[in-house]
C-alpha cells in the first residue's frame, strides 16, 4: 500500500493555565487569597494515534465535540507539533481548516489570492493563470478588491475553499466546511472534492454530517476524548460515533 499520511504515536498535550496574574497587584494576592493564585493544568488532546491513510483515498475524522480531530489535522497541515510521535506525509498538503487562517485582514481578496498562492511556492505567473477560476468558484466577484476584514464568514469560506482546491494538492484537508455558506456552495465544494478524489488527491474530512462521511468517504475513523477507538467503512465508523456521543469528555489533569 502506498501511504499518503502515516500518523505513529501521536499525542498532543496543551497547558493549560487558570486565573493568570496580568497584573503585580493581583499576583500579590494571589500569595494569600488561592482564589487570585494563578495555577496550571495539562491536557491531553490526543494520546497514541496511530492512522495510515492511502494515496487517492477519501478519508473521513469523525467523533464527539473536544475529540482531537481538529488537533490532528493541524498537526498533519504542521501548523502544531505533536508533543509525541511523528507524521509523515507525501505530497504538497493544502490545509482548509480555520476561516481566515493565512489571511491578511488588511489586504483585499485579489491581494490575499496571491498571498496565499505565494505560501505554496505559487510564483505570479502560475497564480495568474488559476486567478480567474479561483475568483469564479468563490462567487465574490463584486467583492474581490474588498478588504476580507469586512467579509461575512460565508465569504472566507468561499474565497478559504477556492484557493485550496485551486492549488492541485496531492494532500487537501478540509475541516467542517460544510458548516458554513449555503447549501448551493455546499454542494458545489462537494463536487469539487470528487473531483479532485478522481484526480487522485488524498482528502482527509472532518465533519458532523454523517449523511457527506458515509456518501463521500472510502473509509473513516472515530476520535473520542484524544483517542482512535475504530475505523473502517464509513457505516460502521458512524455507529461507533453515534455511540460515543454519550461518552464523557476528557477533562484536564491537574499539575
Amino acid at each position: 500500500m502506498d501511504w499518503a499520511i502515516d500518523v505513529e504515536g501521536v499525542s498532543k498535550s496543551f497547558r493549560i493555565t487558570h486565573n493568570p496574574a496580568h497584573n503585580l497587584k493581583v499576583k500579590v494576592i494571589g500569595f494569600v487569597n488561592p482564589r487570585y493564585r494563578e495555577h496550571s493544568e495539562e491536557f491531553w488532546a490526543l494520546r497514541d494515534v496511530d492512522l495510515k491513510v492511502a494515496k487517492g483515498e477519501f478519508f473521513g475524522l469523525v467523533g464527539p465535540n473536544g475529540s482531537g480531530k481538529s488537533t490532528l489535522l493541524r498537526i498533519m497541515a504542521g501548523i502544531f507539533k505533536p508533543t509525541r510521535g511523528t507524521v509523515r506525509l507525501s505530497g504538497r498538503v493544502a490545509p482548509m481548516i480555520e476561516l481566515g487562517v493565512g489571511f491578511h485582514h488588511d489586504l483585499t481578496g485579489y491581494e490575499n489570492i496571491y498571498l496565499n498562492t505565494s505560501l505554496f511556492s505559487l510564483s505570479r505567473r502560475q497564480t495568474d493563470a488559476i486567478y480567474g477560476d479561483i475568483v469564479a468558484f468563490s462567487e465574490l466577484e463584486k467583492f474581490i478588491d474588498v478588504p476580507v476584514k469586512n467579509y461575512s464568514t460565508g465569504m472566507y469560506a468561499r474565497l478559504g475553499f477556492a484557493i485550496a482546491v485551486h492549488l492541485v494538492p496531492e494532500i487537501l484537508l478540509i475541516d467542517e466546511i460544510l458548516a458554513v455558506g449555503d447549501e448551493r456552495f455546499q454542494e458545489k465544494c462537494l463536487r469539487r472534492m470528487n473531483e479532485l478524489r478522481a484526480r487522485g488527491t488524498t482528502i482527509v474530512f472532518v465533519s458532523h454530517a454523517m449523511d457527506a462521511i458515509e456518501t463521500l468517504c472510502d473509509r473513516a475513523c472515530v476520535l473520542v476524548n484524544g483517542r482512535l477507538v475504530g475505523q473502517g467503512r464509513p457505516a460502521e465508523v458512524i455507529e461507533l460515533y453515534r455511540a460515543a456521543l454519550d461518552v464523557p469528555q476528557a477533562q484536564p489533569v491537574p499539575v
